[in-house]
């Protein structure tokens, strides 16, 4: 069984962060592994606090669990901070050096959905000078995807542009922009070769969208380490958060967790 890592922060109601993405990739067969950037103050309601972990601890945790259990796969979710950024920007080159082709997906959460700030302004640029040309694809929203290249963000031509520019300025990128606040919420894949191409959406009347990027970016990540082309990923990805939604019990009082395990059931 391949082994994924997933490096985030935790949520302790379980609807986003490492403890949603190991659900994820044991709903893809994949065995998960986990390195917490942050702890949170959180359940359906929101984000009340968060607490970076050091960055000492987050290296340390990381070589650990690389010297005993490689990844085939890594996901980047929130960060917290500059430091952690670099940490883990650090480690992921000395790791490249012996495992150049490993896929890496960055789900670039600088907000919470709640509106509490989860990356600080050093964290960004750090995240944009040393972080971003180490991965392989990156997953933002729209108001991410603005942060990113310092471009409005708010229509679907936009979308276009700004990932277009985000491209430019690392070539190699896989960038994946989702659209969920649009209507129809299509998103946007844009492969190395610069060629775009849109995956159709609808919007799914439910209160059980707790936590949906995350989910996204680890489902992409499972079906590339199973050997999906980006492609067929994203849509794989986009179709499994769809059906994780639409197969939600709704619990909590404000927007609860998606069903992340559907496929076992």
């Amino acid at each position: 069984m391949s082994s994924v890592l997933t490096i985030a922060g935790f949520d302790p109601s379980s609807g986003a962060g490492v403890t949603a993405d190991l659900m994820v990739f044991a709903a893809h067969r994949l065995f998960g592994t986990a390195c917490i950037t942050s702890l949170t103050v959180q359940s359906t309601l929101g984000v009340a606090a968060s607490h970076p972990v050091a960055a000492e601890t987050i290296r340390a945790t990381l070589d650990h669990l690389v010297a005993d259990l490689p990844p085939s796969g890594i996901k980047l979710g929130m960060l917290a901070d500059a430091s952690a950024v670099a940490a883990v920007a650090d480690f992921l080159l000395d790791l490249q050096s012996q495992h150049p082709n490993i896929p890496i997906i960055l789900d670039p959460v600088l907000r919470s959905s709640s509106g509490r700030e989860l990356l600080d302004p050093d964290g960004l640029a750090l995240l944009r000078s040393r972080l971003l040309p180490l991965v392989t694809c990156i997953t933002p929203n729209l108001d991410e995807l603005a942060a990113l290249t310092c471009l409005p963000v708010t229509v679907r031509a936009d979308m276009s542009h700004a990932a277009q520019r985000l491209q430019a300025t690392c070539p190699n990128l896989t960038i994946l922009v989702t659209g969920g606040h649009l209507d129809p919420p299509d998103d946007l894949l844009l492969t190395p070769d610069g060629q775009p191409h849109w995956l159709p959406g609808q919007h799914i009347a439910s209160r059980s969208t707790h936590g949906t990027g995350c989910a996204l970016s680890s489902a992409l990540l499972s079906r590339l380490v199973l050997g999906d082309s980006p492609l067929a990923a994203a849509q794989s990805a986009k179709h499994y958060v769809a059906q994780a939604i639409r197969s939600a019990i709704s619990i909590g009082q404000g927007k609860g967790p998606l069903n992340h395990l559907w496929p076992l059931q």
